[in-house]
């Protein structure tokens, strides 16, 4: 049997003492296998963030058990809890979080760099990376040459330039325009028929419908977990053609 990418059991995230508690995230148990699409919604308060900080070892739960890949992230100290996000984790973010200055590609080979890969090698994944979200002409673009879908579409290369076994991603489409969301989305379903694990934070409806499964958050807990059937549409003009992971 294939181990689950995500295997949480009864973890919770407190904050304060004494009477003044507050429960982030509440004895949540959650197991999302290999090559699932997973969206977590839920309002504002409702703990979907600290929870997204919790998988992606960005936070360490106060109380329960987070298997990552079968590495038990309770064992980790912050050097090795480091490694396990570069190498077993690509994140994509609202924001984009681009080095300015410096070209798509040299932005994609940034993780590869901490992995330790060399130089030639690293330049090749990059661009391998860039090819596969549809931005192979644009390698040597700086993010202000960019549209903002494709700055995100470089962000989605640098996520899976190490080949992780999880892409989270926080709310990737809340800085898109309509048509953008409409490319990301499409390549999100892409990379995920190519086997990729994708958990995505987020609020809206059509980012979540591209899921095959929708976690609800409230007051710290699932209160929801159901199996949606996907969104199936056109993809765009450029559609990357994404290789098996």
């Amino acid at each position: 049997m294939r181990r689950p990418v995500i295997e949480l059991r009864s973890v919770s995230k407190t904050y304060g003492r004494g009477d003044v508690v507050v429960r982030a995230v509440d004895r949540v148990d959650l197991v999302v296998e290999r090559g699932d699409y997973v969206a977590v919604m839920g309002a504002s308060g409702s703990g979907k963030s600290t929870l997204m900080n919790i998988l992606g070892c960005l936070d360490v739960p106060t109380s329960g058990r987070y298997a990552l890949d079968g590495v038990d992230t309770r064992r980790l100290d912050e050097r090795r809890q480091s490694m396990i996000r570069n190498r077993k984790i690509g994140f994509v973010f609202q924001s984009f979080n681009l080095i300015p200055r410096t070209s798509a590609v040299s932005n994609v080979e940034l993780p590869l760099a901490y992995a330790g890969v060399r130089g030639g090698e690293r330049r090749r994944r990059a661009v391998r990376a860039l090819e596969r979200v549809g931005l192979a002409e644009r390698v040597h673009h700086k993010p202000s040459e960019l549209s903002g879908g494709q700055q995100q579409r470089v962000a989605i290369a640098r996520a899976i330039a190490t080949d992780p076994v999880l892409l989270l991603a926080d709310e990737p489409t809340g800085a898109l325009d309509s048509h953008s969301t409409t490319d990301v989305l499409a390549l999100f379903d892409e990379l995920n028929a190519a086997g990729r694990t994708i958990v995505v934070i987020t609020h809206e409806d059509e980012v979540a419908g591209h899921a095959k499964r929708v976690l609800r958050m409230l007051d710290g807990r699932i209160v929801s977990d159901q199996r949606a059937a996907p969104v199936v549409g056109p993809p765009p003009r450029h559609a990357a053609r994404v290789a098996q992971p």
